[in-house]
């Protein structure tokens, strides 16, 4: 999957979203406490994901939010499911 996050400690982190980020390599303690939303929400293929960013060290992580659901499989799940508990009594 790619990202528009460019992960290194030789340059100043940076937030040019939605074109690019640049952020630092390790997250620090301040990270678990001053994360925001970078931009909306956005889809891979099935994957819908968002950006995160430490607002104190610029730390950028792509949080995974689901997959949306592949519809064609669903369908032939639920016939399965509908034929899988049927009895065939005798006459």
């Amino acid at each position: 999957m790619a990202t528009i996050v460019e992960y290194t400690d030789r340059k100043r982190p940076q937030n040019l979203y939605p074109d690019r980020i640049i952020s630092p390599q390790r997250p620090k303690p301040c990270c678990f406490s001053d994360m925001e939303e970078i931009g909306t929400l956005q889809q891979d293929g099935r994957c819908v994901y968002q950006y995160k960013r430490c607002r104190k060290c610029g730390f950028t992580v792509k949080l995974i939010l689901g997959e949306i659901a592949d519809e064609a499989l669903l369908a032939e799940l639920r016939q399965t499911l509908a034929t899988a508990f049927q009895r065939n009594v005798p006459d």
